[in-house]
């Protein structure tokens, strides 16, 4: 009982712990079923610098920058902060943009999907199915010998630059805040007071970097090596939703209509949470644990963070990105199944010959 103990309690608290600050972000006034997600949360600074034009979807979040800050002062705290990098950039790149347009599809990251289940949306029951379908298509290659080839040390400067250009970007969105676009309605203009979102996301983001939850690497871990610690945050999260929003709201209706910010296209919420969890497990990692990993200065997830911003800038300006009203207007059944195809050819060509 000690060792199990010892093993699960850090995941399981981290895991309690953001499904409290999700629903305690949400009475502050984020997005209902939206108190932390993190593709929701990068396409609206996407929006707010400028790169899509979706006017109600604009906001520079503290939470993505207090994530990445609270990773990498608790990383230099441990001394585990360790620039590495140089592990096939530009398919990450690619396949980060895969995994942002797929969450957008969806509506929400990995963590939101879990977050939408505690709030009593059942069309995020439909994504769980298809996040959990892309992550054992993805676990074949790994188990073929899937690599992107190894990361190598790289110097300081290297590693400190996007967390420098968090610090810079959140300084500026205070100092100058007509810089940035901003959102005047819909989910773009609710949210929490700035100082509170970005403190409680600094707070999660170093628990995160300790516990190393990931909410892809929870389903891999339990399929391909029978270890269930990360699935345990992963239900932690949901327990703490579900108790904080009956604390919150008195009671809960679960339900496929009229949840916020949710579309019930089951055949897309499916497909674009498969497209998610393919993705998250080439890449070593969901959206979450590629900001954590970036504030531990890591600069491959720095470029995938940065294939997450152009994704998010491609749903939305080419009519990809779904709303409440439904899927989106643009070819989005043509690029799901090129987003398919593209995945399924990074999976076999970075097989290592020999490697199983």
């Amino acid at each position: 009982m000690r060792n199990i103990l010892k093993k699960y309690w850090l995941v399981v608290l981290t895991g309690l712990c953001v499904g409290a600050a999700a629903v305690f972000l949400t009475a502050e006034g984020n997005p209902a079923n939206m108190g932390f997600c993190i593709a929701c949360f990068i396409r609206d600074i996407t929006g707010a610098v400028g790169f899509h034009g979706a006017g109600v979807v604009q906001y520079v979040r503290p939470e993505i920058i207090g994530l990445v800050l609270g990773a990498f002062i608790i990383s230099v705290i441990r001394r585990e902060w360790k620039p590495t990098g140089g592990s096939s950039p530009m398919t990450r790149f690619l396949l980060g943009m895969i995994v942002m347009i797929g969450a957008l599809i969806f509506l929400g990251c990995p963590l939101r999907m879990v977050i939408r289940i505690g709030g009593g949306d059942l069309n995020a029951i439909v994504g769980l199915l298809g996040f959990v379908v892309g992550i054992l298509i993805g676990v074949v290659p790994l188990k073929l010998g899937f690599t992107l080839k190894r990361a190598y040390k790289q110097s300081k400067v290297e590693g400190l630059i996007f967390p420098a250009l968090m610090v810079i970007l959140f300084v500026v969105s205070i100092l100058a805040p007509a810089l940035f676009k901003s959102s005047v309605e819909g989910p773009g203009s609710q949210h929490a007071n700035v100082y509170i979102a970005l403190v409680v996301a600094l707070i999660v983001g170093a628990l995160c970097q300790q516990s190393r939850l990931c909410m892809a690497g929870g389903v891999r871990d339990a399929v391909m090596f029978k270890d269930f610690k990360l699935i345990a945050g992963f239900i932690a999260i949901i327990v703490a939703v579900l108790v904080g929003n009956l604390i919150v709201k008195g009671s809960l209706a679960f339900s496929f209509e009229g949840q916020p910010i949710a579309h019930t296209d089951g055949v897309f919420n499916f497909l674009g949470m498969a497209l998610v969890g393919w993705g998250s497990v080439l890449l070593g990692g969901c959206p979450l644990r590629q900001l954590i990993l970036a504030g531990e200065g890591n600069t491959d997830s720095a470029i995938t963070i940065c294939g997450f911003v152009a994704g998010a800038a491609v749903a939305h300006n080419f009519g990809l990105a779904s709303s409440g009203a439904g899927i989106g207007t643009g070819p989005v059944l043509i690029v799901v199944i090129a987003s398919l195809v593209i995945l399924a050819l990074v999976s076999v060509f970075n097989i290592a010959k020999g490697e199983k």
